[in-house]
């Protein structure tokens, strides 16, 4: 069977508008335009390299309740590749979900409208070949909310740790179930956003360790997996060696969110998934630098002669974001 050829990347973020200002043409913050460029060269690549399925691992905004003028850019981009007849899978991450029952999540309206090849992943599923139009199976795991996987009576007079076993518990085993029902013969693909045991997290860490579903090392390695497409963690990493099947990869964000990323290279994966034998690369995106400088001035007499000596020539922080630290 011929490998299915699959692009992966998450963590969006495309509204996080820190440092900069805005763009007197489009009225857009300028690092807006960066994650929104960042996502042009991840759909052009999708289009021009005929990939057969976009698996999007989650947090399209930087909260729940993005501007409808970034809606709009991201529905842009999702709509090209609807266009170009790309089986879409849109994972729905923290950043993406409502805390509230009942309340719609951010990438809603692709089900709502009913958008060819898109495929908006907001519960545990299986998308099968059926579904997809290809042949390839995807376990969907998208963020879980202690609310969403437990009532109150069931978490009432549990501890945190406790309800955080149970929904691990919970979770463990409606995966293992869909690989039990899976076909041995199809590629199978398991894609979350969540912490996975292991992973190093990035500087984006808001939710401190013990407050949050951490999936089992052993879940993510199952033999039968052939590829695991990861999202919720900002730096790029492979929880597997290289050669090692399953590949379980975090493709980190797709652009810089703070100076805590600012070594860090932010890009996407292309992986060649096939029944027992996976094969993938990490793609570099073109993003802008984030360059930090420390200068140490400590009189106060000519303390900005002493400044200006310290700082780097124009030409070598054109178009970058610098931070000087005194």
């Amino acid at each position: 069977m011929t490998p299915i050829k699959v692009l992966h990347f998450a963590d969006a973020h495309i509204d996080i508008a820190n440092y900069g200002r805005h763009d007197p043409e489009t009225a857009l913050p300028v690092r807006v335009m960066d994650f929104l460029s960042a996502l042009d060269q991840i759909v052009e690549t999708a289009v021009s390299e005929e990939v057969d399925l976009v698996i999007f691992a989650g947090d399209a905004y930087k909260d729940r309740n993005p501007q409808p003028t970034f809606q709009r850019e991201w529905g842009k981009r999702i709509m090209r590749l609807s266009k170009a007849g790309i089986p879409t899978v849109l994972l729905v991450g923290n950043h993406d979900m409502s805390p509230a029952s009942g309340r719609a999540h951010t990438l809603q309206e692709f089900n709502t409208l009913a958008v060819d090849h898109i495929f908006v992943a907001d519960r545990i599923g299986v998308l099968t070949p059926d579904d997809l139009g290809i042949p390839v199976q995807v376990i969907a795991v998208p963020w879980v909310s202690r609310s969403k996987l437990m009532s109150r009576e069931e978490m009432a007079g549990q501890s945190l740790q406790e309800v955080l076993a149970s929904m691990e518990e919970r979770v463990t085993k409606a995966v293992l179930n869909a690989i039990e029902n899976s076909d041995p013969d199809i590629p199978l693909i398991l894609t979350a956003h969540a912490s996975v045991s292991g992973a190093v997290f990035g500087s984006e860490r808001a939710v401190m360790l013990g407050h949050e579903l951490v999936l089992g090392g052993s879940l993510v390695s199952h033999k039968q997996l052939d590829y695991v497409a990861l999202g919720h963690i900002h730096k790029h990493q492979a929880l597997s060696k290289r050669g090692q099947h399953p590949p379980i990869v975090y493709p980190g964000s797709i652009e810089r969110i703070d100076f805590g990323e600012a070594k860090e290279d932010k890009g996407f994966v292309i992986a060649e998934v096939a029944k027992g034998a996976t094969f993938w690369d990490f793609i570099k995106l073109k993003t802008r630098r984030f360059l930090d400088y420390g200068v140490d001035a400590r009189e106060a007499d000519g303390f900005m002669q002493a400044v200006m000596a310290q700082l780097p020539a124009a030409e070598d922080v054109t178009d970058a974001v610098c931070r000087v630290k005194l």
